[in-house]
């Protein structure tokens, strides 16, 4: 499975941006997407996870992010996003997608495939 995360960019503090992460070479249907988040030198954070068929959706248990951050998923499309509003500088961190086959993990070590990441630059 080959994952192409895209959408970051430069936003200003309180503006949205949706990235997406598309999916090929497997049957995406068959896999939870998750939604990870890492800054230069920190370990990769864990943002959200979607089941398979929507059925179970995740977040991180995160002051921080509630509430401003939702996942979905287009089955049709082999596609997953991350809508992120009200954004803040410190969301500032290169965002990566990840798949696990037949489980929904909220763990690094739990996920199969990953991404090559997008970069989200939050300006104050």
């Amino acid at each position: 499975v080959q994952l192409q995360a895209s959408g970051g960019g430069l936003v200003q503090a309180g503006g949205s941006l949706r990235l997406s992460c598309a999916a090929s070479g497997g049957t995406f249907s068959e896999y939870s997407m998750g939604w990870f988040r890492q800054a230069p030198g920190e370990e990769r954070e864990f943002v959200g996870v979607i089941g398979k068929t929507s059925e179970n959706t995740y977040y991180a248990n995160s002051n921080s992010l509630k509430g401003r951050f939702t996942i979905s998923r287009d089955n049709a499309k082999n596609t997953v996003y991350l809508h992120m509003n009200s954004l803040k500088p410190e969301d500032t961190d290169v965002y990566y997608c990840a798949a696990a086959f037949d489980r929904v993990p909220v763990v690094v070590g739990a996920f199969d495939y990953w991404g090559q990441g997008t970069e989200v630059t939050v300006s104050s």
